[in-house]
């Protein structure tokens, strides 16, 4: 039942009304009545209703005139409009005018209150069927997380947490995103292990059982057969936004549908989850320990303060000089709006082009920014925070833009990501050198100090196709939430810390990341 929701119905034949109301009222709504618009603005005035009910054709003010008074004057309030009409024109004026719902006489009780309470009733609803589902699908989560043994299975059960993550988001469902949250520890857990059973094989060789689409693959394998397809229209732009994971495309999407078509993928980062090592295996399309074997030019070593990833459109003409491959390219890195805009004014020379890749920063530093700001801290205080700022960013940013123009110009879009990034939790204390690296989620260094219960370690980097800048140097990687803190200044450092985005280590966010080809429509 509802909880004394307060309605105002104004229309000039209202007497005739009374069994309407009546039902209403039996059902719990407390209905006031005006009998003309003039009456429902003086009334609306003077108390507040939580919903207002027009009948269209009402003398003097008309409803579409009253409505527009209503929305000037107290734009939360919803108005479901009822006409004898149905000219296109008025329901036209009335939808531009964000009515909440649009009814033709005759109407009788029930669609009257399906109205109301898609309006007034619609979140709980929506929030208590959400828990009903959820505490159904629990136990079967629950199995799927003990069971699963592919990548696959992985994927859709990696999807289907994100699912009900912004399910339970959106309904504010109360207890049952405690009940999410325990399952996605277990998850990155049970995650976890299965990676250091695995990860070394897939490493290792290209043809080991059940390997992943890796970072290496993504180039050769999805995007050369769409610059090989000469029956395809358009050009290929490759769009790979940083930190960019897979509730944040879902938040993304939506912008997105009216210009593209989509074929919706994951695949799987290398480890470490970082740019240096990620995104830097991706444009060359090689392992890090190849990359440093083969052009050691072009790669950066850890201790290095010379920038890691300077050298990507360099490794890129690597890639398709291997493989025989003369493909015209360009390659551009968006770290803000004038970025983008540029693009925008240069975009016919892009066209040009066979392959236009485009980086974009805006996530990652957003990642840095909120770590390093108190203010952003508040503003992404939480998954559903970081995913909405994101979604914001992008429909408020010319990257969006971009991509319109991409659709309208006819080409194709690859967009991925080099890695994701977790919130993290739990420190863990690891001791090394000074020479050791700074990264949150992964240490590589000479005698190195740690509970290796709670890192997945690497005491042979080659094994992992990995450089090693000494002998003894080794590779741990965090896990689920956990991060890695040094013992000096520990309190502090776990405090400045523990609730930041990180990326780095081994979660089910960092390492299964989106890949969606998209062509216009």
């Amino acid at each position: 039942m509802p909880n004394n929701y307060h309605i105002l119905w104004a229309d000039d034949e209202i007497d005739l009304l009374k069994p309407h109301l009546m039902f209403l009222r039996s059902r719990g709504y407390e209905v006031a009545t005006a009998c003309s618009g003039a009456d429902a603005l003086e009334m609306a005035a003077e108390q507040p209703f939580d919903l207002i009910i027009l009948d269209e054709n009402m003398p003097g003010l008309t409803g579409l005139e009253t409505l527009g008074a209503i929305k000037q004057r107290m734009p939360h309030i919803p108005v479901i409009m009822i006409t004898k009409s149905e000219e296109e024109n008025i329901m036209d004026q009335a939808l531009g005018s964000k009515i909440a719902d649009y009814l033709i006489k005759p109407v009788n009780p029930n669609q009257i209150l399906l109205a109301i309470k898609k309006q007034l009733d619609s979140g709980r609803l929506v929030s208590e069927q959400t828990s009903v589902d959820y505490r159904r699908e629990f136990a079967d989560l629950s199995d799927s997380i003990s069971r699963a043994d592919s990548i696959e299975e992985w994927y859709g059960l990696y999807r289907r947490l994100v699912f009900w993550d912004m399910q339970i988001a959106s309904a504010a469902t109360t207890g049952m995103d405690e009940m999410l949250d325990l399952q996605r520890r277990e998850a990155n857990q049970e995650f976890g292990k299965w990676i250091r059973r695995h990860y070394e094989d897939w490493a290792a060789s290209k043809e080991a059982p059940d390997r992943p689409l890796m970072s290496p693959e993504l180039i050769p394998g999805r995007v050369m057969p769409m610059l090989a397809d000469k029956e395809a229209a358009g050009k290929v732009f490759m769009v790979l936004i940083d930190n960019f994971r897979l509730d944040q495309w879902l938040m993304v999407k939506p912008l997105l549908t009216e210009l593209f078509n989509f074929d919706e993928q994951l695949y799987t980062s290398i480890l470490p989850t970082a740019t240096q090592y990620a995104r830097n295996a991706i444009f060359s399309g090689l392992m890090p320990l190849q990359i440093s074997q083969m052009f050691p030019q072009l790669w950066v070593d850890e201790d290095s303060e010379e920038g890691k990833n300077l050298n990507e459109s360099p490794l890129l003409s690597t890639l398709f000089e291997r493989y025989r491959r003369p493909v015209k390219f360009s390659y551009h890195k968006i770290n803000d709006s004038a970025g983008a805009e540029k693009l925008l004014r240069d975009f016919s020379q892009l066209e040009a082009n066979d392959l236009n890749v485009i980086v974009v920063n805006f996530i990652d530093m957003l990642s840095h920014a909120r770590t390093e700001s108190k203010m952003i801290r508040e503003l992404a205080k939480s998954d559903a925070a970081y995913r909405s700022i994101t979604q914001s960013w992008f429909r408020h940013s010319p990257v969006l833009d971009l991509f319109r123009r991409i659709s309208a110009r006819g080409h194709r879009v690859v967009l991925t990501t080099d890695h994701g990034t977790i919130r993290v939790e739990q420190p863990v204390k690891v001791v090394g050198d000074r020479n050791t690296n700074t990264n949150l989620r992964y240490k590589l260094g000479k005698n190195l100090d740690y509970d290796a219960r709670r890192v997945y370690e690497i005491r042979d980097p080659r094994r992992v196709s990995l450089p090693a800048p000494n002998l003894s140097t080794a590779y741990i990687f965090a896990m689920g939430r956990d991060f890695l803190a040094y013992p000096n200044n520990y309190n502090y450092y776990v405090q400045y810390y523990t609730g930041t985005f990180q990326h780095g280590g081994v979660s089910m966010e960092e390492m299964l990341v989106p890949l969606i080809t998209m062509t216009p429509k």
